[in-house]
């Protein structure tokens, strides 16, 4: 039989590919359907937002790093306060802490939701998608019963919360959780053993622990690998550590892997989320009693000029931070997300550098992916849940 002559073929996959997740351009070499090489190109989505933010007033930053990873909008939001907090040598009550809890984890969920609905989708689960968004729909409902948006609430401020809690919000917090557990249970039965899913995604995308730690990845790309590091249990914040879940680890740091990793981190936050529930009060502060950073209560009867001088403090300088820098970690639905922020004492930031995630998950794309098929590349890029938001910026 005679030889088979091939020849190596460049793919541009991207950037307006949809499953590429956004605006990720791939060059790939084939040999057949087989990659040999990958080569991850970015930048098509720049939008400055890290250096837009020295124009702007510090409580002003927040409606700009929500766009950043646009499905971590609050936990970005709460980073960036945290380390603002820092340098101001602030401390919320306790039940702004717990708020920022329950909310951090519902953002978990939707992000993780958006995930595996379109995750499940590039792999032909297509009802797995229409599921999965049936149940981010109540979570977009619960933002606007907060703050009046869906996608970007900007509820987080810098001292606290924009507002107290809406009433009827416990109501309807609750009654998400009730209903989520049994519909989580049904995204299982459709893919967990289902033949063509293990298929798809069993010795998938394979990274070892140590290329793990060595690439830098975080979240539940490293703790599909091994890797026990989630910010909550190492660098606890908010009081994390007062509250009872797990951290789903698995090993073999494959596409099926980071599947059951997100899967087990969606019941761990209904967990944490039935906890802070809990402790929240119906009524209580809902910011710090500082009037140089928050508005002053509206309760409270203030004399012409008083009011005058608030709004010339508040709306129109904003505050002053202190000379410093500062960077608190949090931990994301994408892992540790963090702002390094530097003030030069005056009432804009000096400097505001995201920890983006998303980026470092790009670099260690090519090394998933070289052996595999073509096929692959698209449950990899799934899998490893970039949001190119978090890469350009």
């Amino acid at each position: 039989m005679p030889e088979i002559k091939t020849e190596i073929m460049t793919v541009n996959m991207g950037p307006q590919h949809p499953s590429t997740h956004g605006v990720l351009r791939l060059v790939l070499e084939l040999d057949g359907e087989t990659v040999l090489s990958a080569a991850p190109t970015i930048g098509y989505l720049h939008t400055g937002i890290e250096k837009t933010t020295e124009q702007k007033k510090w409580q002003q930053v927040i409606p700009l790093v929500e766009r950043m990873d646009y499905l971590s909008a609050q936990s970005n939001s709460m980073a960036f306060c945290l380390s603002v907090e820092k340098l101001l040598g602030v401390e919320v009550p306790e039940r702004v802490r717990n708020i920022r809890v329950l909310i951090a984890e519902l953002q978990r969920i939707n992000s993780h939701l958006v995930w595996l609905g379109t995750h499940g989708m590039e792999l032909g689960a297509v009802s797995v998608m229409l599921y999965c968004f049936r149940e981010r729909e109540l979570l977009l409902n619960i933002n606007e019963m907060l703050a009046g948006f869906r996608m970007f609430p900007s509820y987080m401020r810098v001292g606290g919360l924009r507002e107290d809690l809406p009433r009827g919000f416990h109501d309807a917090v609750r009654a998400f959780l009730d209903r989520f557990l049994p519909k989580l249970d049904e995204y299982e039965d459709l893919l967990t053993n289902n033949e063509i899913y293990l298929k798809r995604t069993q010795d998938v995308g394979v990274i070892s622990k140590d290329d793990a730690v060595a690439y830098s990845l975080v979240g539940p790309i490293a703790r599909a690998a091994g890797v026990e590091y989630d910010v909550r249990t190492y660098f606890p914040y908010l009081g994390y550590e007062t509250y009872d879940f797990a951290v789903p680890i698995q090993s073999r740091g494959d596409v099926y892997a980071r599947y059951l990793v997100r899967v087990a981190e969606m019941k761990e936050s209904v967990k944490i989320c039935r906890q802070a529930l809990e402790r929240i009060t119906p009524t209580g502060p809902f910011a710090i009693g500082d009037p140089r950073i928050t508005p002053p209560p509206k309760d409270r009867v203030y004399t012409e000029m008083e009011a005058l001088i608030q709004h010339f403090l508040i709306y129109s300088q904003g505050f002053t931070v202190p000379a410093g820098e500062a960077y608190v970690p949090v931990e994301g639905p994408r892992g540790e997300q963090g702002f390094y922020i530097v003030s030069d004492g005056t009432n804009r930031p000096w400097r505001v550098k995201s920890r983006a995630p998303s980026l470092l998950a790009c670099q260690a794309l090519e090394s998933m992916v070289v052996g595999g098929l073509i096929a692959d590349v698209i449950a990899v890029i799934g899998s490893i849940d970039v949001v190119m938001g978090d890469v350009d910026r």
